[in-house]
């Protein structure tokens, strides 16, 4: 413990505060407690912790097998001596092995998660990538990036985006968030805990498919926005529900009113099949059958 401690201080990392979450951005240490061991390569200013180690800064909170938190002198400080203490900042911080990633109401999993601090970049990659943050979820299969001052995530590879009963599929997927609270031309503000991450938008680049509970659209590009319940899809796109199917270049679905939009290219047509819905009476139940004469006297 006595160890751990000393990290914490050493390890202070000094940047402007933010309120981002999943980000181990903001003022004061950045403290490393571990199982196993912690240890400190002062040549190559690498302190690497092992057997359940955690890196906890603010509300975020960093878990995985191994950290690794790569480290620098400050500008203007003495070269670092016997010990990284008050020179040392880090830059860069790796986790590997069943990572997982919280903070406040977000959380994100992964293999291995490498932290950008100068960027504030969390890149997750490996199996079973997902971030979630209560009511949304973001999942990819070869990688996921969020970008803490923009409150970006790029999922890339199979990327879906899930919320409440409706689902986003795409090649990649670029998913914007704002703090709760905060209002939008798409949606009005919403109260939450303080710092808290909400979907505002989702932009969809390669095979398009929007999943409702009544239908389903695909296209090349597509734009999804939950506050007003749009999804705005364009590039040969197809809108099916049930046996029915509308083909256009441009599509409009308002997932609240259910209500679907299909326009043309310039020049074009939009085509659709429609079946009737199979309305023929039932048929008549069987009448029992009529009863025995009575035998004659």
């Amino acid at each position: 413990m006595r160890a751990a401690l000393l990290l914490a201080a050493a390890l202070a990392v000094v940047v402007p505060a933010a309120a981002q979450e999943l980000s181990l951005t903001g003022e004061g240490p950045v403290e490393i407690l571990a199982d196993d061991a912690i240890e400190w390569r002062r040549d190559d200013q690498t302190v690497i912790a092992r057997g359940n180690a955690r890196a906890t800064r603010g509300e975020t909170t960093v878990y995985a097998d191994r950290l690794i938190a790569r480290y620098r002198n400050r500008e203007g400080a003495p070269p670092a001596g016997t010990s990284p203490t008050g020179a040392g900042e880090i830059w860069r911080l790796e986790a590997e092995g069943n990572v997982r990633i919280v903070g406040g109401n977000d959380r994100a999993e992964a293999d291995r998660a490498v932290y950008d601090l100068d960027r504030r970049v969390l890149v997750l990659t490996g199996r079973a990538l997902s971030l979630t943050n209560g009511a949304d979820r973001v999942t990819a299969r070869d990688a996921l990036e969020y970008w803490a001052e923009t409150r970006m995530a790029v999922a890339r590879g199979d990327a879906v985006v899930t919320s409440e009963d409706r689902k986003l599929e795409a090649d990649t997927v670029v998913a914007y968030f704002v703090e709760t609270g905060a209002e939008t031309e798409a949606a009005p503000a919403v109260a939450g805990p303080r710092g808290a991450n909400r979907l505002d938008r989702a932009e969809a680049f390669g095979n398009v498919r929007i999943t409702t509970a009544n239908e389903v659209v695909r296209g090349e590009r597509g734009v999804y926005t939950p506050g007003d319940g749009l999804a705005r899809v364009s590039g040969n796109v197809r809108i099916t529900r049930g046996q029915n199917q509308l083909n256009g270049a441009y599509g409009e679905v308002n997932m609240k009113t259910g209500v679907s939009r299909l326009l043309p290219a310039p020049g074009g047509r939009v085509a659709g099949m429609i079946v009737p819905e199979d309305r023929r009476p039932p048929a008549p139940a069987a009448l029992p059958p009529p009863p025995a004469p009575a035998p004659r006297r």
